[in-house]
């Protein structure tokens, strides 16, 4: 299991995501679930991945094979026009991949599926998120959706939906990812540290900040000591319940 966010706020986009990938108790190991295409001036493009590990790692290794091979294969993540034709163009490849690894007859809801957070902006337009889903097929974020997310989305969801705010600086932004996270890590032992955070500053074509969070990062230990104290002193502070 994994957990990945991708968020857009007015200043650009925020993306985090773990490192654990486990087949049982005892088979644990950690993975780059972030990965960057980057033309500094022109382009930036960030996927992330959830799902089967052998499929994601097929998808990221066919697209970044044909960046290298530009000439054999085109069109490419390199080449696209817009964030609309590389999500059209990342969606084919999981599709392909999905239904070239699993039997004859199985859906893409089976064993070998995925999906993705694909983000970024190209010179000329916007910048833009997408979910990919296992079918290949996908959505963009908008107003009423300014994130998403893959993996074990639960624990970590309520409190970006309570908090979120599209005026939020990067640090307000980080911080509340980290809260999600933090959650999420508390309820699920299939997410684990370290975090992988990166954040794309609007009309820079160039990525920002680009940082590995670990289990003894300072600012990682506030926040997560900060959040469950304050929710114990919230709910100290709440009514009880009247007895009669």
């Amino acid at each position: 299991m994994t957990y990945c966010v991708g968020l857009k706020i007015d200043r650009g986009l925020v993306f985090m995501s773990d490192t654990r990938t486990n087949a049982g108790i005892d088979s644990i190991s950690t993975f780059r679930k972030m990965h960057v295409w980057e033309e500094p001036g022109e382009r930036v493009i960030v996927l992330m991945s959830a799902g089967n590990l052998a499929t994601t790692q097929s998808v990221i290794s066919m697209l970044d094979e044909r960046t290298k091979a530009v000439s054999e294969r085109a069109p490419t993540l390199l080449e696209m026009p817009s964030m609309y034709q590389t999500a059209r163009l990342v969606g084919g490849v999981v599709k392909d991949v999905i239904a070239n690894s699993a039997p004859v007859g199985q859906k893409a809801d089976s064993y070998f599926n995925a999906s993705f957070i694909l983000g970024g902006q190209i010179k000329g337009t916007e910048p833009r998120l997408f979910m990919i889903y296992p079918e290949g097929n996908f959505i963009e974020s908008s107003d009423d959706t300014p994130f998403f997310q893959v993996g074990e989305t639960k624990y970590g969801k309520p409190i970006i939906v309570r908090t979120y705010d599209k005026a939020m600086s990067f640090a307000e932004t980080v911080k509340l990812l980290l809260v999600s996270f933090d959650s999420t890590l508390k309820s699920n032992l299939s997410v684990g540290l370290p975090l992988d955070l990166l954040f794309y500053q609007k009309d820079a074509f160039k990525v920002g900040m680009k940082k590995r969070i670990a289990q003894d990062d300072p600012y990682y230990r506030t926040i997560s000591d900060g959040w469950s104290n304050a929710l114990k002193q919230a709910f100290k502070a709440l009514p009880d319940f009247p007895e009669s």
